[in-house]
């Protein structure tokens, strides 16, 4: 993955943590991730440590914002396929917890990058009756515009993201085929204790 994806993908799942914890309802799909986008990026320049990618900051972020507006475990399922029904409930709450952890520490150090850079809504082509959209969105910043592209499902009077698509390439379809070579080797365990070790060096490195 080249260095510029890379950042793209951070940004990304930046975003995706700076959900709000209280939203009004209903509202808009563009209107939720234009708050959301601009909160994370407001509240990067604010706090040095989100800014140095302090680990235990951004997972508490994770924790109070992401996950009460991600369907994260939709998220999980997608990218582990047609596996996720052989998985045990155990399975799958170990998969959701490695994977969390896992785009946490990856994408932790995006926050650093944020301090100029804003975020333009494009136009919304939905209806307002669906409850699947796709909002599309451009950050921008020194360089060129990065294409930025959210999938929402709306549950109740809100809506929840499911997947980020940043320069044409999906968050969990580019995970999904990583994860069918570890499982094809190891079984479901094998990918979790792959993510486990993954995550296990990426805690190493930062000590």
């Amino acid at each position: 993955m080249n260095r510029r994806l890379f950042a793209s993908l951070s940004l990304a799942l930046s975003a995706v943590l700076a959900a709000p914890a209280v939203l009004a309802a209903p509202i808009a799909p563009d209107v939720f991730i234009r708050d959301l986008s601009n909160d994370i990026l407001e509240t990067a320049k604010k706090d040095t440590a989100l800014q140095n990618a302090d680990l235990n900051k951004v997972i508490a972020l994770v924790d109070s914002k992401i996950i009460p507006h991600t369907n994260f475990r939709r998220m999980t399922a997608s990218a582990v396929g047609r596996y996720w029904r052989q998985a045990t409930p155990e399975q799958q709450q170990r998969l959701q917890d490695e994977f969390k952890l896992l785009l946490v520490r990856t994408y932790a150090g995006a926050l650093s990058q944020v301090k100029d850079m804003s975020v333009h809504m494009l136009p919304l082509r939905a209806r307002p009756e669906d409850t699947d959209v796709i909002v599309r969105t451009q950050v921008r910043g020194a360089g060129e515009p990065v294409q930025m592209d959210y999938r929402l499902e709306k549950a109740g009077d809100t809506w929840k993201i499911y997947d980020v698509n940043v320069l044409g390439i999906w968050l969990v379809e580019n995970y999904r085929s990583t994860f069918a070579q570890e499982i094809s080797k190891g079984g479901i365990d094998g990918l979790i204790n792959s993510l486990a070790e993954r995550n296990k060096v990426a805690a190493a490195a930062r000590s």
